[in-house]
């Protein structure tokens, strides 16, 4: 890259720090591989022994309710015992692989952070793997604000300057039109965005400002969803019931909600791999950028606000080169908002703005 085209607000990677980025994603991938497969082995195969008669039993638990089930598969005969032997031996191997890929992991993060490569820190991290182990990450919840640029840096192998960074929440954007699923393997009390962040740490709990919920280390989550139009227009509040957090309605949402996801695995601050699903990075620098011109905003933010538009533009004009400023990717944006950020793209790559 021409120094031209360099700022003081993003460093690239040295060769070191990429090469240990590429093996942390490369056995991020097998890690969800092996728990994938290792989770469909959960429980146990036995003989239960019924008047004289030996049942192969199959022991799980059930996800919504986390109850013990056992269901029989018929008397002992041959077909029986080569399925249980089959099953034996698939789990066995599944559980090595899982724990051979964990001890891997494990390597891995100590060169990360050694390399400085851990970033996001752990308060967020924690939240984001827990709300993708429980299957709402990019289906219903996204990755919004400060904590969205990890994914943007990471999948550009560049490191932001630290002050456009700083921050003591994570914002997740509700589409209330999107039909929420749990995962199988979602272990929960209630199926319900609390019982998630309980998961991580049992401190966390609602504030009377029901849209966040706070631990006892002063992190807090908040739940977004956008202004409709006409304002009393009727749709889902929560992911749970009333006790759960209750989405707060910001205007101009919605540009976010229909903007396109993206996807990164960036770093935690203990080296450890994670996935983000974010918005699209050029509708988050033209959204970033208008809300830095509001004047009814604290200052302090603004700045930061600023800072982020111009950083993750570059990042997307000089880095993610598959992403190109044109209007017909960026059509759920407002037409004035797309060409007043236009210059922070052009500044390093000519926007194609043919309406």
């Amino acid at each position: 890259m021409s120094d031209l085209h360099k700022s003081n607000l993003i460093k690239d990677l040295s060769d070191d720090q990429a090469r240990a980025l590429i093996d942390a994603r490369q056995a991020y991938e097998i890690a969800v591989a092996a728990r994938r497969r290792a989770a469909a082995y959960d429980g146990t195969m036995y003989w239960n022994a019924v008047r004289g008669q030996d049942y192969l039993t199959r022991s799980v638990r059930e996800p919504a309710t986390r109850v013990r089930r056992n269901r029989s598969l018929g008397r002992r005969s041959p077909e029986t015992e080569g399925m249980k032997a089959r099953f034996d031996a698939g789990k066995a191997e599944a559980d090595a692989s899982l724990e051979a890929v964990e001890a891997r992991l494990a390597v891995l993060a100590r060169v990360n952070v050694a390399l400085g490569l851990g970033r996001v820190p752990l308060q967020a991290a924690r939240v984001m793997r827990a709300v993708d182990r429980a299957g709402l990450l990019g289906a219903g919840l996204r990755v919004v604000g400060t904590n969205a640029v990890y994914a943007y840096e990471a999948a550009a192998a560049v490191h932001l300057s630290s002050h456009l960074m700083a921050t003591a929440d994570l914002d997740l954007l509700f589409d209330a039109r999107s039909r929420l699923r749990f995962s199988a393997q979602a272990d929960l009390d209630e199926r319900t965005l609390l019982a998630v962040l309980r998961q991580v740490d049992k401190s966390y709990r609602r504030l009377p400002r029901t849209f966040t919920a706070a631990n006892d280390a002063g992190f807090m989550v908040d739940l977004i969803k956008p202004m409709r139009d006409p304002p009393w227009t009727r749709e889902r509040e929560t992911i749970g019931g009333a006790d759960d957090l209750i989405a707060v309605e910001i205007e101009k949402l919605a540009w976010l909600e229909s903007a396109p996801s993206f996807e990164a695995i960036a770093i935690d601050q203990r080296g450890l791999p994670l996935r983000i699903v974010a918005v699209d990075p050029r509708v988050f620098a033209i959204h970033k950028d208008w809300i830095a011109k509001d004047p009814a905003r604290d200052p302090a933010k603004r700045q930061r606000d600023a800072g982020q538009a111009r950083a993750v533009a570059e990042i997307v004009a000089t880095r993610l080169l598959h992403l190109p400023f044109e209007a017909e990717a960026l059509r759920m944006m407002p037409r004035e908002l797309v060409e007043a950020a236009a210059p922070l793209f052009a500044a390093h790559r000519p926007p194609k703005l043919e309406w």
